[in-house]
């Protein structure tokens, strides 16, 4: 089993890598669209700013995942926590009925929804215990 949650770690961290680029790069402009306006009041940024910021967030999380084994579990709930944490703008998507690429329709964004807690126990469980 512990093959199994070493993979599944350095899947994710992987994930978190690839998604984190976006936040930089080709994925930008659709993360802004996420964003909550609620979200810029509190945080006092604006949308861009939030956007690079969780993207470096993801960055580093994925590779602490894979640099850092003997803080797996710390990092494991780091990453759950970021995953809650970024389920806002994954409603306000919902809600707001906003596309981006791969997420175009009703069903695909209440999809996406489900898949959050999904990545919270995944985060949890490839980084727990042997």
């Amino acid at each position: 089993m512990s093959g199994l949650r070493t993979a599944a770690r350095w899947v994710l961290a992987g994930l978190l890598l690839v998604a984190g680029l976006g936040h930089f790069t080709w994925g930008r402009r659709g993360f802004r669209i996420v964003v909550p306006d609620w979200a810029v009041r509190v945080l006092r940024l604006d949308k861009d700013a939030i956007v690079v910021a969780s993207g470096a967030v993801e960055i580093l999380l994925g590779a602490a995942l894979v640099a850092l084994p003997r803080e797996r579990r710390t990092i494991g709930w780091a990453v759950a926590a970021f995953f809650v944490a970024v389920l806002p703008g994954n409603v306000h998507q919902w809600r707001t009925k906003r596309s981006v690429p791969g997420l175009d329709t009703d069903a695909k964004r209440l999809a996406r929804l489900f898949l959050q807690p999904l990545l919270v126990a995944w985060a949890l469980w490839s980084t727990a215990r042997r």
